[in-house]
């Protein structure tokens, strides 16, 4: 099968989350299945000179933007495509923002070309390998016009769309739709008009043959008005081609006995040592006080999804407690401000900040971390959970999405079965924060529950096999589609 990935990110080309660890790892696991999966992303800044052998193969005009098509490989033998114009993607800032945290004011213009791109791609643009798809697997809002395009094609791939956040819509005025002379006919109810704006996000929703989401539990939570963002209507609409998978996680990049990024080596058989190796080099590097404190971590990005303001309205609660704390994320301004301050009010010793994006920290804080908190409003999937029962910490996290799929909570009757790997609370306040970090340390306090917990999450299987395996029975379910030109 020919599969076509289409996304904003790919590890380890461009990172912002984990949308980028799903595009890297999620094709090299299907074409380990002996599928020829390809992806192809914007070209920012530098990424033809990180490709393996990059040749320029076509070239096209999208909304009167020039594009070159650019393929290469990743390391791992991964085909990618770059979709290249200098002034659309080789900007300061991240791919989506400038330096200052605003948004390109042309997204729309940026991802919509690159979609036209992704279009000509699919249906063989790449006449040096003969590559046509027989899937476009479209990820999230910026690829989500692919859908569009591709939908009206006589003869095309099987589309299928990922929603990794559907808080993240790309959502613009009609005047940037009338802008890129869009078809009329998709400015609809059943086409890309929400209240009144463009939405990139609809056009997946609505266009796409079968749509998945990153866990059985947010699929079923995005049908709800509480977590829907507005489109629960049109997902319960869809709800027939609604799928929930959770993702994998690339565990040879994420074993602690391998790491190359951790400071000490360990596995099952000696963690307890590791991870007190680890721990106690990271507690000299972050100034936090030597000892035998249990460790809280919290890995992410700085947004009212992820709760971390819960942490800081229970700064003074989570202090009392016999724990230290390190902290690595970058986000919005005011939590970046509210989590100086919960350092800066703390004892000497207690709490570890790091405002950054860095991914050597973060493999170094899993290693060391004794308990990670993850108090997610909402969560579609979540890969720190993961990494943290792969690393023998105990993840604390709110009940939801990914993490209540991935995370098996310690009750007497998990515990007695040896299925536990650790806690989850129901209430995304500051209340049920505190509840789950109290029985957390309680479970960590008691050594022999404490080894079953560590024993039980290093010994789960998080790979991708499973997972691509059952996206390629989606992918299967029918041929590509004939349809008549709209």
């Amino acid at each position: 099968m020919k599969i076509l990935h289409a996304a904003s990110e790919c590890q380890p080309l461009a990172k912002t989350g984990g949308l980028a660890d799903v595009v890297g790892a999620l094709p090299s696991a299907q074409r380990v299945l002996g599928h020829d999966a390809r992806v192809a992303i914007p070209g920012y800044r530098g990424l033809r000179e990180r490709l393996h052998k990059p040749k320029l193969i076509g070239r096209l005009d999208a909304h009167a933007q020039p594009l070159e098509i650019v393929s290469g490989e990743l390391p791992d033998g991964l085909p990618v495509y770059l979709i290249c114009n200098a002034a659309l993607f080789e900007r300061d800032g991240d791919p989506y923002r400038a330096p200052d945290g605003r948004e390109f004011v042309d997204n729309m213009l940026r991802f919509s070309a690159f979609c036209v791109a992704v279009r000509e791609l699919a249906l063989g643009l790449d006449r040096d390998t003969g590559f046509v798809a027989d899937v476009a697997h479209l990820h999230d809002w910026q690829s989500a016009l692919a859908a569009a395009w591709l939908h009206e094609q006589a003869v095309r791939p099987r589309i299928v769309y990922t929603i990794h956040n559907l808080a993240y819509q790309g959502s613009f005025e009609r005047t940037q739709f009338d802008a890129l002379k869009l078809p009329p006919r998709w400015w609809s109810m059943d086409g890309l008009e929400f209240w009144g704006r463009a939405s990139c996000m609809k056009a997946g929703l609505v266009y796409a043959d079968v749509i998945t989401t990153v866990s059985p539990s947010y699929a079923e939570e995005i049908q709800t008005p509480a977590y829907g963002c507005g489109f629960d209507g049109v997902l319960r609409w869809r709800r027939g081609v609604l799928h929930g998978i959770v993702n994998g996680i690339d565990e040879r990049s994420w074993d602690p006995a391998t790491d190359a990024l951790i400071d000490r080596h360990y596995s099952a058989a000696d963690v307890a040592i590791g991870k007190a190796a680890n721990k106690y080099l990271l507690q000299a590097e972050l100034g936090l006080a030597p000892g035998d404190w249990p460790l809280i971590v919290f890995i992410g990005r700085l947004a009212e999804q992820k709760g971390a303001d819960l942490i800081i309205a229970a700064a003074s609660e989570l202090l009392a407690l016999p724990a230290q704390y390190a902290i690595l994320a970058n986000g919005e301004a005011h939590l970046e401000d509210g989590l100086r301050r919960f350092a800066a009010n703390a004892p000497a010793g207690r709490v570890g900040l790091r405002l950054a994006h860095d991914e050597r920290l973060a493999h170094r804080f899993n290693a060391a971390a004794d308990l990670q908190l993850m108090p997610s409003r909402f969560e579609p999937c979540g890969l720190n959970q993961m990494y943290a029962q792969r690393y023998g910490a105990i993840p604390v996290v709110r009940r939801t999405g990914g993490l209540a799929d991935t995370v098996v909570d310690a009750t007497p009757l998990t515990l007695a079965a040896g299925t536990a790997t650790g806690v989850q609370f129901n209430d995304a306040d500051v209340g049920g924060l505190l509840y789950g970090v109290r029985r957390g340390l309680e479970l960590f306090d008691a050594a022999a529950t404490r080894a079953q917990l560590r024993a039980t999450g290093m010994a789960r299987d998080f790979s991708w096999g499973g997972s691509a395996r059952a996206y390629l029975d989606l992918y299967a379910a029918r041929p590509a589609i004939t349809t008549s030109k709209a």
